[in-house]
């Protein structure tokens, strides 16, 4: 027995050093619109940014910024706003663009001399009210909970997206709510984590957004789910944003272009 188990453990060892190389499918690279207009509450909201960047395989450690871009954005009453670029890093900054709750804005960009356009409305959102903490939650009975408590208006149609920002995990936990079933009563966002300890801090931020927002970012949050499968599941189908290509339809883009008033609050855990 003791030998067949030997063999084993050889043959095991052995087989680990064998190197496979894969040969992965490629496409030319797509460009990718990170294009957030925020205006925090109690900001004038003059500075902002878009970050463009490319597609790029699966195994590639870097993301290549697309660099050379012109990117402007307009208001229906004309204003036009230069985001320029620093340094060819792919973000693109404006210190100038003027905020307005309900006010339309159209982005374009012209890269590799195809243009790309979005539209989008400038959706307002409630203060949060306060946030409440549970150290039993979770499955197991033993994660952090936090619950941030907003007031939803009543009369008419709110769509929320949250954003909770803290040091351990490696990506910020994102939420989206809408009012279809709370309209005007006083509803939350959620946020657990097992490893949260006292004195952590935990930003908060809560994001109005629009109806074709929300629902974008549901689909992607889905596909991204812990139960979607491994990074080599095929995913159901490619989430295209509101930014389109309009000299090569094909050539479509990856991204979103959103313009949200902004809350953020930041927790100290207890």
């Amino acid at each position: 027995m003791k030998k067949y188990l030997y063999i084993i453990v050889v043959l095991l060892m052995y087989s680990c050093e064998d190197v496979i190389d894969v040969d992965l499918n490629t496409i030319e690279p797509k460009l990718v619109v990170d294009a957030s207009l925020n205006w925090f509450k109690n900001t004038t909201g003059n500075d902002q940014e878009i970050k463009l960047t490319l597609t790029a395989p699966y195994f590639d450690n870097e993301i290549p910024p697309a660099t050379g871009a012109q990117v402007t954005v307009s208001n229906t009453g004309g204003d036009l706003f230069v985001f320029t670029e620093e340094s060819n890093t792919g973000i693109y900054k404006n210190n100038t663009f003027v905020p307005q709750i309900n006010e339309t804005y159209n982005l374009e960009i012209i890269y590799q001399s195809e243009i790309y356009n979005a539209t989008e409305t400038l959706k307002s959102v409630v203060d949060i009210d306060f946030v409440e903490q549970n150290d039993e939650g979770g499955f197991s009975g033993d994660e952090t909970e936090l619950k941030a408590f907003y007031t939803d208006p009543a009369d008419e149609e709110n769509y929320y997206f949250f954003e909770f920002l803290n040091d351990i995990p490696e990506v910020p936990s994102l939420e989206i709510y809408d009012d279809q079933f709370t309209n005007g009563n006083q509803i939350f966002g959620f946020f657990t984590e097992e490893e949260l300890e006292t004195g952590d801090l935990v930003t908060i931020r809560n994001y109005g957004v629009s109806e074709r927002f929300y629902e974008f970012m549901f689909i992607l949050l889905q596909q991204n789910s812990t139960d979607g499968g491994g990074p080599f599941q095929t995913q159901p189908a490619t989430v295209r944003g509101n930014c389109i290509n309009t000299s090569n339809p094909d050539n479509f883009p990856l991204g979103y272009f959103r313009v949200s008033e902004a809350t953020e609050l930041i927790y100290t855990v207890q």
